[in-house]
This record gives C-alpha cells, sequence and structure tokens, in this order.
C-alpha cells in the first residue's frame, strides 16, 4: 500500500550542464501531472508526463524542472528589435534636431536585445533530465511507501475497533424477540385494567406479532455482510495493487449496513454500536482519500 502524499528530488551534473527535479504530490482521484518546466524543455513535457505516469498511478503531481547551460554561453543580437529602436532614435534626432550618436550601451541595455542562443537539447542533456526524474520519482515512491504503512497501521486498528461492536449488535439482537414479547404483554395488560368489560388474549396473535416485529428488526444479514466486507478491506490492505479505489467502496457498503441496522432496530444498544461503526467508517474515510 502507498500513500499519494510524498516528495522527491533528484539532481544531474553534466557534461556543460545541470538539471534537478523536484516533484510533489498529493491525494487525487485520478493522476493529475502539473508541470513547470522553461522554454527550452517545452518540447520533452510528453516525456516528462509519461515517464510519470508509469511509475504513478493516482494522485495529484506537481513537478518542477530546472535546467541550466554550465559551458559559455553565445548571445545572439535581437535585429529586428534593436533595428526598430535605432531607427526610432534617428527619426527623433531628424524631428527634434538633436545632435549626438547612438550610445551602443544603451543599446546593449534595452530589455531582449541580447538573448541567450537557444541551442537544441542534444541527448547526453536528455538523459540527463530523464536520470534526475527518475532519481525524484525513487524518492517520492520511497516516502509514499512510508506514508502508506502509517495509513495501513492506523485502518488496522480502525477495522478492529468496527469488529469488536458486530458481537454487541448480535447479542442485543438476540434477545429482541423476548424484548417485543415483554412490552407487548405489558402493553395488553395496561389495556386490559382500563377495560371493565372481560377481554379474551388470542396468544397465538401475539405470537404471531412477536414473531413479524422480530423478523422486522433482524439485522444478521447485515452483519454477515458487515463481517465479509471488513475481511476483504483486509484483504486490500495487505495487497500489493493500488488498492485505493477498491478501499473507498467497501467503506461505502460497511457505511450501508451500518445505516440499514440504525434503521431496524430501536433497540438502545443496538443503535449505539451501530452509530459507534459509522463513526469509524468516517475516520477510515478520511485515510482512504489518502491511498494510491
Amino acid at each position: 500500500m502507498k500513500s499519494m502524499t510524498g516528495y522527491g528530488r533528484g539532481s544531474v551534473a553534466g557534461d556543460g550542464f545541470s538539471a534537478s527535479v523536484d516533484l510533489k504530490t498529493v491525494n487525487n482521484r485520478f493522476l493529475d501531472i502539473h508541470l513547470r518546466i522553461g522554454g527550452e524543455l517545452a518540447a520533452l513535457e510528453p516525456v516528462i508526463k509519461k515517464r510519470i505516469s508509469s511509475r504513478l498511478s493516482r494522485g495529484r503531481v506537481d513537478a518542477a524542472i530546472t535546467f541550466e547551460r554550465t559551458s559559455q554561453i553565445a548571445y545572439e543580437l535581437n535585429r529586428p528589435l534593436i533595428a526598430g529602436y535605432v531607427g526610432a532614435l534617428r527619426e527623433m534626432q531628424q524631428e527634434f534636431q538633436i545632435a549626438g550618436e547612438v550610445d551602443i550601451n544603451v543599446v546593449a541595455r534595452l530589455p531582449g536585445a541580447l538573448q541567450p542562443a537557444r541551442d537544441a537539447l542534444d541527448e547526453t542533456m536528455v538523459e540527463g533530465i530523464e536520470r534526475a526524474l527518475d532519481e525524484a520519482l525513487t524518492e517520492l515512491e520511497r516516502m509514499r511507501e512510508q506514508e502508506g504503512v502509517a495509513l495501513h497501521n492506523e485502518m488496522r486498528e480502525r477495522l478492529d475497533k468496527i469488529e469488536a461492536l458486530i458481537p454487541v449488535i448480535e447479542a442485543a439482537a438476540g434477545g429482541l424477540a423476548e424484548i417485543y414479547r415483554e412490552r407487548l404483554q405489558k402493553r395488553i395488560g395496561e389495556l386490559l385494567n382500563r377495560e371493565t368489560q372481560l377481554i379474551e388474549l388470542d396468544h397465538a396473535r401475539m405470537a404471531q406479532e412477536i414473531a413479524y416485529l422480530a423478523d422486522r428488526s433482524d439485522v444478521s444479514e447485515e452483519m454477515v455482510r458487515l463481517k465479509s466486507h471488513l475481511q476483504q478491506f483486509r484483504e486490500a490492505l495487505n495487497s500489493t495493487n493500488e488498492t485505493g479505489k477498491m478501499l473507498d467502496f467497501l467503506l461505502q457498503e460497511l457505511n450501508r449496513e451500518a445505516n440499514t441496522t440504525l434503521s431496524k432496530s430501536t433497540e438502545l444498544s443496538i443503535k449505539e454500536a451501530a452509530l459507534g461503526i459509522k463513526a469509524e467508517v468516517e475516520k477510515l474515510r478520511e485515510q482512504v482519500q489518502n491511498v494510491e
């Protein structure tokens, strides 16, 4: 199991260049890659995204890649810009009869007049960037695995708490028929005491009513399904595959069984236990949202 939260960094220094990659990931339903790269690396964007998606399956990924040339940099002139600027100065001289010559220092300081020559990235540079990216991905995955271990342990504790509440519900549900019988007898006795005429009690009909109430509040099927979902949840926790979506589905089913149990019973102990299950499911949901 891996968490979707992590950070990784990689750097490479080559012949005439250096490259560094910073990766940060947080939880997201799908894989969502956001790149911050210079214009010189724009052509590599598809390659970089493909390399990231081959290692990660879910999460928002913020990738910042810095590339610098360390060898002597050649500059090229922005001729259209310089020509336009000098032409405007000449026109100003003629129109306003201003003496003087164009100062090269002024032209050189003109923004954009001198630009570093854009040489194409060679194969060595591309391989260096890829090595830095792989190094960052390896560190990121290591951190995500460590976070995953912590998530795994916490979720196991939550599952144990849910499993401890199931016998409480089963024990309380097993005595519901007797509880309903005592309630009906008490209610019927109260009604008989109020009536002056003699009323004959139909024991068969009362037994039917007790059976009906007990059947309507029977939660044995919910408990069977609850146990099954818990077992599947544990198996998914121990799986080496991406299990985030599976765990999210199982949480929906656990919550459904707890809600059904709440709606079926009026017994206080059963309701309290079902609410306890729902509370643990919500805490599990917070953790599962960060599982890859």
